[in-house]
């Protein structure tokens, strides 16, 4: 045998994404759905693409596929069903959230010490299995399929039936993970009340493994296993957090001594995704608007600023430490809001206390790149810009599986944990994970023991505790319930006299203030005065201004109507001009505020933009 032959040998496989994302949506319809982010720079939908035809909103979809690798450790070929690979999917969702814990804090921070005891939810329930939704497993062997039997339908809370999703495969035998429909109910009637924990509720958010049986020319393989997280809805598709689920794991991984820590940044792989996250939040929260927001002073992503900054030398050297310097870093042990990014954090309260941890930093790892790129020690590769994949499939082989991991957790908020979107700060310990990006499986016949009535953060991060092995549902359960609570009740300037837009929770999952269509229509309009159309540009809505007035009447409006928030969508702006972007970003809610024709206009203009090759957010 060759040694090339031997190269392309199939020794093992594994799935991936590593951690798959789905989320809910309310659409009832075969095909009201779409693929989760599988590159890291996916090219923006046209406009009501996150919608059916009704208005509701699509069910974003984790898909898995399975990679063969050599003895080197290199991915050889993708395997599939279609090309005569023998595959049995696995997946086992589960919801426990009711049969958690309370949040009150993240318990691996000092503060947890002194704040409210972890008691459980839904105390007074002696039969804790009935607070648990745990549906069997389903599995799927045949491209294509579509039935009953492949739905999580069988799982109850309190005896009400609760249906937790749904497998299908694609013609190719790639694995399709469906969520809930973002129904969320309480058993005795009673209202929301509360952000986090509210007794009675369940919803239909969910998680668990995924593993698969394979043979390829008859001969069984090893494959590692990975997991899915059904999450809230992504109401901002194309934004991403300055501080990504990715970029934290990266970071525990480095730290940890799995992953080699990076000796010379990228400016273009490492520097410019931090700037342009701090940009591209101007359409999530009119305080990044003012700050970041094209045409303003730290626009850093303005051609002649970008320059500057990418470029190496000591003739901008002072212009990067000064920039370097605006982020906050805990080795200060920084108290003030000002700092970059202008996020809480994870002790964050109103007041807010005067503690480093009740603002967000960068992770260790991305400070010391933003340091080194400040000395000068840096990779100067803004220019030339290479192609960017716009779809997994333009992504060399080798290179799909580390793409989709990434891209996963990439649109993924590693923001206040408090407790957070996707998920939370377990994660943010290394032993949860078997490799980088993955986590370990607890064995069926490990089970987990029982914490009793309260959990203590000794007894959270205590060997043998919740942070080591998972198990269905092991995952969300650290969640609100329901997620709506969360996302209605965490917004952006809890104190106005210090800024009524900022700090902020989770923009770009959740957004604050947005550029509505009315407004956005106004700026398009050159036969508007200018200045009427930079008035207009400059104006923010507030993105939640559909849940009424009154905060249990927003809680329960949220829970009731989640799909009537605005999905801020990319939109054609006006090329070469000083004061208005290429391309804006825009709150869609539901076709209401387009005509037909004018949404269809707006679709076309969008597809001559990506002809054009036109960047999304970077100019």
């Amino acid at each position: 045998m060759s040694s090339n032959a031997a190269d392309e040998r199939i020794v093992y496989a594994k799935i991936h994404p590593s951690i798959g994302i789905a989320r809910v949506g309310n659409s009832q319809k075969d095909d009201g759905y779409y693929i989760g982010p599988q590159v890291t720079d996916p090219a923006p939908q046209p406009p009501g693409f996150y919608r059916d035809g009704s208005g509701a909103l699509k069910r974003e979809v984790a898909q898995f596929r399975i990679y063969g690798y050599n003895a080197a450790g290199r991915a050889v070929r993708e395997l599939r069903m279609d090309e005569g690979a023998e595959i049995e999917w696995s997946v086992q969702l589960a919801n426990h959230k009711a049969a958690w814990y309370n949040f009150e804090l993240a318990l691996d921070i000092p503060e947890a010490a002194a704040a409210t005891p972890s008691t459980r939810r839904n105390a007074s329930v002696k039969d804790r299995r009935k607070l648990s939704i745990t549906p069997s497993p389903r599995n799927i062997s045949t491209p294509s399929t579509q039935g009953a039997q492949y739905h999580f339908d069988d799982g109850n809370f309190m005896g009400i039936s609760v249906a937790l999703g749904e497998l299908r495969t694609d013609a190719q035998g790639r694995l399709l993970v469906f969520g809930g429909h973002g129904k969320s109910a309480s058993i005795d009637g009673k209202p929301p009340v509360t952000f986090a924990n509210n007794d009675g509720w369940y919803d239909d958010t969910s998680d668990g493994p995924v593993t698969a049986r394979v043979r390829v020319d008859g001969r069984p393989l090893d494959v590692a296993p990975a997991w899915v997280v059904v999450a809230p809805p992504n109401y901002g598709p194309q934004q991403k957090s300055v501080r990504t689920l990715y970029a934290l794991m990266t970071d525990l991984a480095i730290q940890a001594g799995q992953l080699p820590a990076p000796t010379r940044p990228s400016f273009r792989h490492d520097l410019l995704p931090i700037f342009q996250a701090l940009c591209d939040l101007q359409w999530m929260n009119a305080g990044f608007a003012a700050g970041f927001g094209y045409g303003m002073p730290q626009h850093l992503l303005a051609p002649d600023y970008l320059r500057k900054l990418a470029q190496p030398g000591d003739t901008y050297k002072e212009l990067r430490r000064t920039v370097a310097n605006a982020f906050r870093n805990p080795l200060d042990n920084d108290i003030s809001q000002k700092p970059w990014p202008w996020v809480y954090g994870d002790a964050m309260d109103v007041p807010m206390p005067p503690i480093p941890r009740a603002m967000t930093a960068l992770t260790t790892t991305q400070l010391a790149l933003l340091d080194r790129w400040a000395e000068g020690d840096f990779i100067a590769d803004l220019e030339p810009a290479p192609p960017v994949p716009r779809s997994i499939d333009e992504v060399p082989l080798a290179l799909q599986p580390a793409m989709l991991d990434r891209a996963a957790l990439e649109f993924c908020l590693a923001d206040a944990f408090h407790p957070g979107c996707e998920m939370t700060w377990p994660v943010r310990h290394a032993t949860m994970y078997l490799e980088p990006y993955r986590w370990r499986h607890r064995a069926a016949d490990n089970p987990e023991p029982d914490y009793g009535s309260t959990l203590t953060p000794g007894e959270a991060t205590s060997y043998n505790g919740p942070l080591y092995a998972q198990f269905p549902g092991s995952i969300t359960r650290w969640m609100a319930i329901p997620w709506q609570t969360d996302t209605a009740s965490c917004r952006s300037g809890y104190q106005p006299n210090y800024d009524p837009y900022l700090p902020t929770f989770w923009p770009a999952r959740v957004p604050n203030q947005v550029l509505d269509v009315e407004n956005y229509k106004k700026v398009m309009d050159a036969a508007l005065p200018r200045e009427q159309r930079l008035a207009a540009f400059n104006t923010r809505s507030d993105w939640d201004r559909t849940l009424g007035v009154g905060y249990d009447n927003q809680l329960l409006n949220m829970v009731n109507h989640f799909d009537r928030q605005g999905i801020v969508e990319v939109r054609p702006g006006i090329a070469d001009d000083p004061d208005f972007p290429p391309l804006m970003q825009v709150e869609d809610r539901g076709g209401k505020d387009m005509s037909e024709a004018e949404r269809e206009a707006t679709d076309a203009r969008m597809r001559q933009l990506a002809r054009l090759g036109t960047p999304t957010t970077t100019p």
